[in-house]
């Protein structure tokens, strides 16, 4: 007797409950029928989800139609086409599915035999991304979740290779202090992975960055020389593609060819513009990329796939099994590791991981390609224009033109005096109100406004709207 928590007729009868659901939110949050955050302090909304839960099953039939609607209209609408804040995109509604198709088999992945599918899905869509970088037949990778997982999996191998030392058996005693370059803006999740590796805050070099925020090529060997002189040894530059904060490129060119010069490992944080690969209006902004060693690509941010979906590509795809060296013989049989490509369980650093790439597979396979670099070039395209309407306002600050589709800009009304202030008052009054979600980011300049067109569905005129209600707020200061 299968137990009724399991009864697939009650399934079938609340999938398509459901599906009823999400396609009456996706009809609505597209027109912008609703708030893109319905705004509740954070105290007040974690009491009103207080919940006595019983032991006993839910007596009521709707109970979980209701649970979802709840969920659904207290949560941020990412479809919105007013939602232009975090780099998380609104997923397809095809990739949505697959997620579910994940969620329910729930094959781990960390040996062929739990997720003999993802498996072999993951490698295809590993090879399709490492392909449009430009890399050759020997290129690998593996999925990971998020890109501060992916970037230190990068670092990982790199000190493998470069450190002069067998650093995962040895330790940090096994030679002397090491270090990674990378720009003044680049993640922070960057310095992160070098502390949790041991190095110390120390262990990240910042490289000065130019009037657009990009990394200075010219500033790298003042870096290198900076950490020498530090007792430590630098082994890897850390560029960005693009940084989070302004959305700039690094000169990969420049930066690769310092590299190759010095005997140093070129990682590249493409966790958002690797994505400008897909399109050849964008490709020039990642020119060069083809030379790293390893790149960490962001699917959720600029393929249209729900979080998180991570790839980590290595141009010489032996790398990829230098991050993690340990061995587990109730998982792995103990051999060389690349022996048993197909347990991904030995590059990445979760073990139970979930089928991943099933959701980008299903994607591309859908859609195909050219839908990909359609919405990357167009949503660039978009942030120019807007930029480009900024500047000819007197009451607006650009604060470079953008190179991807990441705009930063403050409102400076006339007699405005803390401008910082405004902008993060500006900001909370459309959050609470529901007319815009966006974001902001402290740079050396002050604070400013900073907005992600990330949704395939947000207009000019919807950005329009943002200047007019930026204006309406301020009126009201």
């Amino acid at each position: 007797m299968i137990p009724p928590a399991f009864e697939p007729e009650t399934f079938r009868e609340q999938g398509h409950a459901l599906v009823d659901q999400l396609a009456e939110y996706l009809h609505r949050a597209l027109r912008g029928d609703l708030p893109v955050l319905p705004w509740r302090p954070p105290a007040t909304m974690a009491t009103a989800w207080e919940t006595p839960f019983s032991e006993a099953p839910a007596s009521d039939p709707g109970a979980l139609a209701a649970l979802f609607a709840r969920v659904i209209a207290e949560a941020n609408h990412l479809h919105h086409p007013r939602y232009v804040g975090h780099q998380v995109t609104a997923p397809l509604p095809v990739a949505a599915l697959a997620d579910l198709v994940a969620a329910l088999l729930n094959n781990g992945m960390a040996v062929y035999e739990m997720g003999p599918s993802a498996t072999a899905i993951e490698r295809t869509v590993v090879r399709f991304l490492a392909d449009r970088l430009g890399f050759g037949p020997g290129a690998d990778g593996v999925l990971t979740s998020g890109g501060s997982i992916g970037n230190l999996t990068a670092l990982l191998a790199a000190r493998q290779a470069k450190a002069g030392y067998d650093a995962w058996t040895e330790g940090s005693a096994g030679g002397p202090p090491l270090a990674v370059l990378g720009s003044a803006q680049a993640h922070y999740c960057v310095a992160r992975a070098a502390q949790i590796m041991g190095w110390g805050k120390a262990g990240f070099v910042p490289v000065a960055v130019d009037d657009r925020f990009r990394l200075r090529p010219e500033a790298l060997d003042a870096a290198f020389t900076r950490a020498l002189d530090a007792g430590r040894k630098p082994i890897v530059v850390a560029a960005s593609a693009c940084s989070t904060a302004t959305g700039s490129f690094d000169p990969l060119p420049e930066i690769a060819s310092f590299c190759q010069e010095r005997g140093l490992w070129l990682h590249v944080d493409g966790a958002h513009g690797a994505a400008a690969a897909l399109s050849d209006r964008t490709r020039h902004l990642v020119a060069g990329i083809e030379r790293a060693d390893s790149v960490v690509w962001d699917a959720h941010k600029m393929m249209l796939v729900p979080g998180l979906v991570t790839a980590v590509l290595f141009r010489d795809g032996a790398r990829s099994y230098e991050a993690f060296a340990q061995q587990a013989s109730y998982l792995f049989e103990g051999g060389d590791p690349a022996d048993e490509w197909f347990n991904v369980g030995t590059r990445t650093l979760e073990c139970t991981k979930r089928m991943l790439g099933l959701k980008l597979y299903a994607a591309l396979a859908i859609h195909g390609t050219k839908l990909f670099g359609d919405y990357v070039a167009d949503t660039f395209d978009r942030a120019r224009r807007f930029a480009e309407r900024l500047a000819r306002e007197p009451d607006f600050e650009l604060l470079i033109p953008p190179q991807c589709n990441i705009v930063c800009f403050r409102h400076r009304p006339e007699g405005a005096t803390d401008l910082d202030a405004l902008q993060t008052t500006l900001r909370r009054r459309l959050i609470e109100d529901g007319s815009f979600y966006l974001v902001q980011t402290r740079l050396p300049a002050g604070v400013y406004l900073r907005i992600t067109i990330i949704n395939p569905l947000t207009s000019d005129t919807d950005l329009d709207a943002l200047v007019h209600r930026l204006r309406e707020a301020a009126k009201s200061t």
